[in-house]
């Protein structure tokens, strides 16, 4: 007769990695029996609150995983606790409190990361080119800088801040990207406009993926794809925040002899040094380590509410402690981490599907020149180029620069609705690539439509497209998560992140580059050429999908041809990390 383990392992059974975790494995899974039952009730695995039944009950686990974090020397390892119970209500009033000292700071971190990046845009509307002897071509040049630059800082920075700890280096590119711009301020020709754009490329490159990573030490993987909805919320509200401070801060032209362009990179500079300074003290390493002189004697966080916030992190993941937050990724475990094939899918969906910041704002509408439209910093694939369609379209109507920032706030408006709401049904259905093919399935009939639409027909039915097409569903956010989730392991994660980020970046030097000076002012081929990639990354969702269920597949009839005590013998002395665990599956 098997013994209890035995029974208990030869009916395991793995699900998506969003379900129960069970005593046998470091990765999430479910019995066969608790998952049929689950689905013949209709009942949602309870997502707050502490079990009986983890992946650290079993004990012979439990040491195994406490020994990997005592050599790992995880910073929170003296909270790990294998029997510690709390309440639900306890720890969903936990995650409000961490919501409110976390996710809200990172939120406005990102807005003075995007004030920068959009300000140089609504300069152009104060006579910024001609005043400093540069015309539409120099200034595309720059913002190509500022991309190349942007991608080549993205793995760097991530290095650096995984070896010295997010909560040092974030605030000190904050306050080096704050300085630099407000040196935009005395700008006077082209050479120190291109030096400027190449600074701050360098120093803003990193701080998307370096931030996800410092959240990933707050949140659950499930809790992590709505934060990072309402995080990029960011960008429709500096697009529309930003526009409305930056027509007043123009109006400023004559004060002391400057021009509002100059006045405005000098005071949006200065709000953002003060937020970069006032992130040193408001960014906690990890969540047992709150106590600082800024945050108070006690920190934020009581005991007991630390040993929540550490195991119920480690029951959901327990690879999140197999690396102290201050310890770098060497050139051996970059290497490893870069030769993880089986996260390239996802890269590509990043580099031709989606990118994490970028819409037309009601600043790029601005920018249309008799020599062609502005290269925003932030385009991508495929509704990026039609950023720019968009100035001119709104320009040939009449409106002023003041009316034409009003039209495009309704496209902002339904972009951060539709982004919180496309997030909240992956979760809620626990589907990835399914949901974010919608994003290119909205687009597909704006974009046709573009291509259909004659040459006579009225601008202002170009206009109504072009608002449809920008107002889609974005995605990126459950994209940004499913990335971190499917990493698996610390190292693997802070080095995808970047790449992920990198390809990105690459997306949006193409995107720069798909609507030509020959193709205009309707950009035909452009928007052929926009169509054929909405259709590809349809499939291509569909087809990362298909490879992470045949991956599965694979894993599942290696393990399923183990004996039971083979199971228990590997998950107790494997070497294996990571996405390569026979026990890991792969979220899709």
């Amino acid at each position: 007769m098997p013994s209890e383990r035995e029974d208990r392992t030869d009916k395991v059974s793995y699900s998506d990695p969003d379900t129960v975790e069970t005593k046998e494995t470091a990765s999430p899974i479910t019995t066969e029996k608790s998952s049929r039952d689950s689905k013949e009730a209709g009942a949602e695995t309870p997502a707050y609150g502490s079990t009986d039944d983890h992946v650290f009950s079993d004990p012979a686990v439990a040491e195994r995983w406490r020994g990997v974090y005592e050599k790992a020397g995880y910073e929170n390892r003296h909270r790990f606790d294998p029997e510690y119970k709390w309440t639900a209500e306890e720890e969903k009033r936990l995650v409000r409190k961490v919501d409110a000292r976390i996710m809200v700071w990172a939120w406005i971190m990102f807005c003075a990361l995007d004030m920068h990046r959009r300000n140089i845009n609504r300069a152009i509307s104060d006579n910024f080119l001609p005043e400093t002897g540069m015309n539409t071509n120099d200034f595309n040049y720059g913002q190509t800088i500022f991309l190349a630059c942007f991608l080549a800082a993205e793995l760097p920075s991530g290095l650096i801040s995984k070896r010295i700890g997010a909560d040092r280096w974030i605030p000190t590119i904050m306050v080096g990207w704050s300085i630099v711009a407000m040196c935009q301020a005395f700008l006077q020709n082209r050479a120190g406009f291109f030096a400027i754009k190449a600074l701050l490329g360098l120093l803003m490159g990193g701080f998307v993926p370096d931030v996800v990573l410092w959240l990933t030490y707050f949140y659950k993987s499930r809790e992590l794809p709505l934060r990072l909805a309402w995080f990029w919320t960011a960008l429709s509200t500096v697009n529309i925040v930003g526009s409305l401070l930056a027509a007043g801060i123009l109006q400023m032209r004559g004060i002391n002899g400057w021009s509002g362009w100059q006045w405005l990179f000098l005071i949006e500079g200065l709000i953002t040094t003060l937020v970069g300074v006032f992130s040193w003290g408001l960014m906690p390493p990890g969540p047992t380590q709150t106590r600082h002189w800024f945050r108070g004697r006690d920190g934020w966080f009581s005991e007991h509410e630390e040993f929540i916030l550490v195991n119920r992190l480690l029951r959901d993941d327990p690879s999140k402690g197999d690396m102290n937050n201050r310890q770098g990724v060497g050139l051996v475990l970059l290497f490893k981490a870069i030769r993880e094939w089986e996260m390239w899918p996802l890269y590509i969906i990043g580099l031709t599907s989606v990118s994490y910041d970028s819409l037309s704002s009601p600043s790029l509408i601005l920018q249309h020149s008799p020599e062609g439209p502005i290269i925003s910093e932030r385009e991508y694939i495929p509704p990026g180029a039609p950023t720019n369609y968009l100035s001119y379209i709104l320009r040939q109507i009449g409106f002023s620069v003041f009316q034409a920032n009003l039209l495009a706030i309704p496209s902002q408006f339904l972009f951060a609705v539709n982004l919180l709401l496309v997030t909240w049904v992956s979760r809620h259905v626990d589907e990835r690539s399914i949901v974010s093919s919608s994003s290119n399935i909205w687009l597909f009939p704006w974009v046709l439509a573009l291509v259909l639409l004659p040459d006579g027909a009225s601008p202002w039915v170009r206009y109504a497209l072009l608002t449809g097409l920008l107002s889609y569903p974005y995605c990126h956010a459950i994209l940004v998560a499913w990335n971190a989730r499917n990493s698996n392991a610390v190292r693997t994660r802070a080095v995808s992140a970047a790449l992920y980020n990198m390809f990105v970046q690459s997306g949006n030097i193409i995107a720069v580059n798909l609507y030509r000076d020959d193709d205009q002012p309707l950009y035909r081929r452009g928007n052929r050429f926009l169509l054929a990639i909405t259709v590809f990354n349809i499939l291509l969702f569909y087809l990362v999908k298909a490879f992470y269920l045949w991956r599965n597949r694979l894993r599942e009839r290696r393990w399923q041809a183990m004996t039971p005590r083979q199971r228990e013998d590997y998950v107790l002395t494997t070497k294996d990390e990571g996405m390569r665990r026979l026990d890991f599956r792969f979220a899709h």
